[in-house]
């Protein structure tokens, strides 16, 4: 469970009454022309179908991953227009049953896999089926991944020159002061106009909406009458949305580390709540390393351990490591452990190391790449493009300002951060959508089933909770007392449980909600 008295400041932040869009900058409601637009999409792509081929990459890759494309409509309100192609993946299914070499395993059709975001490629999620958690799995379906629009290779969307992404090193102060907070604001609004100059008229269309249309083209081209779908994270939204949108579609569909749909949290109250959750997160990895004191010596108290990594980001102020790591760059490395424990052991020993007097591990854990920076840059340049889309905004930077000061009260580690990553869209150039509602009757849709960790800060609880209550039907299933963003096909054999039971038999819990007990905590380990 969240801390109840973080929880609690953090919820009376969130009633924040949105300013209207600035300027030339509208709200939009699609009508019927993008509902039929989508469905001639659809119908080409079933006449057309993909081609599978040999991956662009995939000399380097085990498996069998094939790749082909599918073209969409870049304005779904003329399908006839202008045209981007998707790519998309495919590993085919194996038939080969796990447990019973002579057992041959009838496929069941396809499993598209959205990992999330916005602005991840899942071309790369077919390879899963190599690992034992998803073997049955890998069976019965032909595992399919692709790169949303906007997501390299898939019409590429950018937002400045890759070569300028990473800064090096850069601070990242919890308590900002005026002068820093406009220094931001100028970048921000540079990078929303970098965003409009490099995207021209078709920024505007990458958005959510587009990606549940986008879903459902790659749904026909792969020949299947109904989807059978898993989202993570971001990707719990649009399906959602798909959901919505195209229940008579759907044949199964998974919801892991559940976005709230909420109209009214997306996008910038859903992101009070992340940077919340993440305070409670940072604290529960802070207690983890005082733990274990014997292995890290980081002290043996949460509050000893904050103030080493406080002393790691003053000395790293004065001087970065290796020219590169500074205290932004420490903050976004220990991020990351908000996301994963497996992560928790290598932080714990980079920072111990750097204290220490020997960076290098910091430095590898924490440095910008430069062989990193155009996809990073791609990216970012999606997740902007779509969130500022999808969604009204504040435009007032007082809004920001009041919101996020009372909130790193509270929540320092995360907040600004946050409010830095999200800015641009407080300035965006281009018409905005009116979130959807999301919401589905008793038989509308076929049962559904979600999957949450209780303590995960990128996609808080909350979210699953009001995702079900949306979608009559649905079942969720929770990791207790567990922050893993992102549990199915993980170690827990209970989750995978009932993830392998409703994938490949249909079935779900008798009631509408069910538990497992949480992961084991990593091992306090040091690597040589």
């Amino acid at each position: 469970m969240r801390a109840p008295a973080l929880y609690t400041a953090a919820g009376s932040l969130l009633l924040t009454t949105l300013a209207a869009p600035a300027g030339g900058s509208t709200t939009v409601l699609p009508g019927a022309a993008e509902v039929r637009g989508a469905s001639v999409a659809a119908v080409r792509a079933a006449e057309t179908g993909i081609t599978f081929g040999a991956c662009a990459d995939a000399a380097d890759l085990p498996g069998e991953l094939r790749c082909g494309t599918v073209s969409v409509p870049l304005d779904y309100a003329h399908p006839t227009g202008k045209q981007i192609r998707l790519t998309v993946s495919q590993v085919p299914a194996s038939h080969k049953d796990p447990h019973n070499s002579k057992r041959r395993v009838p496929r069941q059709g396809s499993l598209v896999f959205n990992p999330g975001g916005p602005g991840s490629s899942g071309l790369h999620y077919p390879l899963l089926g190599l690992l034992p958690e998803w073997k049955r799995i890998g069976a019965a379906y032909d595992l399919v991944g692709y790169a949303p629009r906007g997501v390299s290779p898939s019409a590429p969307l950018s937002c400045q020159d890759p070569k300028r992404f990473f800064k090096g090193p850069s601070q990242a102060p919890t308590h900002p002061s005026e002068s820093y907070k406009r220094e931001r604001i100028a970048q921000a609004r540079a990078y929303a106009r970098g965003c409009a100059r490099h995207a021209g008229t078709s920024l505007r269309f990458y958005n959510s909406l587009n990606n549940a249309r986008d879903l459902d083209v790659v749904r026909a081209a792969l020949g299947e009458r109904r989807l059978t779908f898993m989202g993570s994270s971001y990707g719990t939204y649009f399906g959602a949305l798909y959901a919505a949108m195209f229940p008579g579609h759907v044949r199964r569909m998974v919801f892991d580390a559940a976005v709230d749909p909420d109209p009214q949290q997306v996008w910038y109250r859903n992101n009070l709540a992340q940077s919340a959750a993440f305070e409670s997160r940072w604290t529960d990895f802070r207690e983890w390393v005082a733990r274990h004191d014997d292995v890290y010596r980081l002290g043996d108290t949460a509050e000893k351990v904050r103030h080493s990594y406080d002393r790691a980001s003053a000395r790293l102020a004065a001087e970065p490591a290796g020219g590169k790591v500074g205290p932004a760059q420490l903050q976004g490395s220990f991020l990351s452990a908000g996301y994963y424990d497996t992560y928790w052991p290598h932080r714990a020993q980079a920072l111990s190391d750097y204290l220490e007097g020997r960076p290098e591990r910091l430095i590898e854990q924490a440095g910008p790449r430069a062989e990193d920076a155009a996809a990073a840059e791609n990216s970012t340049a999606v997740y902007t493009a779509v969130e500022c889309n999808d969604a009204p905004w504040p435009t007032d930077w007082k809004v920001w300002d009041r919101d996020n000061t009372r909130l790193a009260r509270v929540a320092p580690f995360e907040t600004w951060d946050n409010v830095w990553m999200n800015l641009p869209c407080a300035y965006w150039p281009a018409p905005r959508q009116r979130p959807l509602d999301v919401r589905t009757g008793p038989g509308e849709l076929p049962p559904t089933l979600i999957l949450a960790a209780e303590r995960d800060a990128a996609a808080p609880y909350q979210g699953a909770l009001e995702l079900q209550r949306r979608l009559a039907g649905s079942v969720l299933v929770t990791e207790r007392d567990a922050g893993t963003h992102g549990i199915a096909g993980g170690p827990n054999r209970c989750v995978n449980g009932y993830l392998d039971a409703y994938l490949l038999e249909g079935r779900v819990p008798e009631r509408r909600s069910a538990s497992c007990a949480g992961r084991p905590e990593p091992r306090a380990t040091l690597a040589p």
